[in-house]
């Protein structure tokens, strides 16, 4: 019996190889801690020394390291060093709309990323109606008709065009804001507070399902799984919240504890069934969530966030801060100062390293109407630089950019 045991253990153990190695910057050749090595179910961490061991029955592994680009190897590689590629991302925004193979949105930011810093691109995959950009294979969207608007015909192509430029992808997933997915599903939609319990609608006209209820989670989470498995680089998830309105019916009381747990529930999920692809997650803020000591009544705040994904993106936008904050009367005046003191606000609760914020590149359109342009894009940019984030991202509404603003030195062109 024994050895029939023996037999048996020594089976299960060939099953599983293992595999040992060390990462270093590419560019630098520095050693890389705590980098998430990881195959389908788990991870692990390499130590202060760049080194790890990861033991599975699975081929391929994946690499996750911060201010890195993804990384992927086969367990019969012929080398146990790794060099992974670092990477300051510096995105610019696309329009769901923009988002086809020849479209001129796209040309011109193919471009701009050929001659200025912009490095990546963010697309919307899912957009706040519901509609995808691509045909997924997820039987549940597309019974719902999220494919019919879809503006890219042949993904593929797509993405070789910009993997062929090196560009690094960003999937944007409009999470819990979704039209499509609410109306076909009432008994899991944010309803009103009230006897009819009639679906809500917010300003403008989209309804939104419960972020309490699992199946709402695994909807958007298999939309993104959608857009890894095309190849995206990092799933960045908006409107990963509550709606910023009282008295809404939900399917649990909606206190901040579990308005937190619930974000957290979801981020979770998405991490145990995204890991296989090796992606980044990202998570949208509002710019506030810097200054906040609660969760502004939408289940968000910088510790729980920064427990549960690998990149915060707060909207930095000066003109989303009201008069009087940071004691400017008129904060969009000042954009060097909104992004640097928001992000250096948080350091002691998520390293710079690890946030990426978005961008003004719109006219202001609070009381001064100031107008965005060079100086003002350049100094949000300068203040992303001075206190060391993972670069930014860019939000333009219509995803038009000049290349005057952008360009660190337009001169030279």
């Amino acid at each position: 019996m024994k050895i029939f045991f023996l037999i048996l253990f020594i089976l299960q153990e060939s099953l599983f190889a293992s595999f040992q190695g060390v990462l270093l910057d590419a560019k630098t050749s520095k050693l890389i801690d705590n980098a998430i090595i990881s195959d389908s179910l788990h991870d692990v961490r390499s130590d202060k020394n760049g080194s790890f061991a990861i033991q599975s029955k699975e081929k391929i592994y994946h690499v996750k390291a911060y201010g890195y680009r993804p990384f992927q190897f086969h367990a019969d590689s012929n080398s146990s060093t790794l060099y992974l590629q670092p990477i300051k991302v510096k995105a610019l925004y696309l329009t769901f709309w923009g988002a086809s193979n020849n479209s001129q949105t796209l040309k011109n930011i193919l471009k701009l990323i050929e001659t200025t810093e912009a490095n990546a691109v963010v697309v919307d995959v899912k957009n706040e109606y519901g509609s995808t950009q691509f045909w997924t294979g997820f039987k549940q969207a597309n019974s719902y008709g999220a494919h019919k608007n879809r503006t890219n015909r042949n993904i593929k192509k797509f993405m070789k065009m910009l993997k062929d430029r090196n560009i690094y992808t960003i999937a944007r997933i409009v999470t819990f804001k979704d039209e499509l997915q609410a109306s076909n599903n009432p008994n899991y939609a944010i309803k009103k507070d009230n006897k009819k319990q009639a679906i809500w609608r917010n300003h403008d006209n989209m309804a939104w399902v419960d972020p309490f209820d699992k199946r709402s989670h695994n909807y958007a989470i298999s939309i993104a799984e959608e857009a890894a498995k095309v190849g995206y680089d990092e799933i960045n998830f908006d409107y990963i919240r509550f709606p910023a309105k009282k008295d809404l019916l939900f399917s649990k009381k909606s206190t901040q504890k579990n308005r937190i747990q619930a974000i957290e529930n979801f981020l979770d999920r998405a991490k145990q069934r995204l890991r296989k692809y090796g992606v980044f997650i990202s998570v949208d803020t509002y710019g506030n969530i810097c200054w906040a000591k609660d969760d502004n009544g939408i289940g968000q705040t910088v510790s729980s966030l920064a427990a549960h994904a690998d990149y915060l993106a707060p909207m930095l936008y000066p003109s989303g801060f009201s008069s009087g904050s940071f004691n400017f009367k008129y904060p969009s005046k000042h954009p060097y100062e909104v992004v640097y003191r928001s992000i250096k606000h948080i350091q002691n609760i998520i390293p710079s390293s690890r946030v990426r914020p978005w961008l003004q590149y719109f006219r202001d359109y609070t009381r001064p109407k100031k107008i965005y342009g060079r100086p003002e894009i350049q100094a949000q940019i300068k203040a992303t630089e001075d206190v060391g984030t993972n670069g930014w991202m860019m939000w333009s509404p219509s995803s038009k950019y000049s290349f005057v603003y952008l360009a660190k030195d337009p001169t030279r062109f």
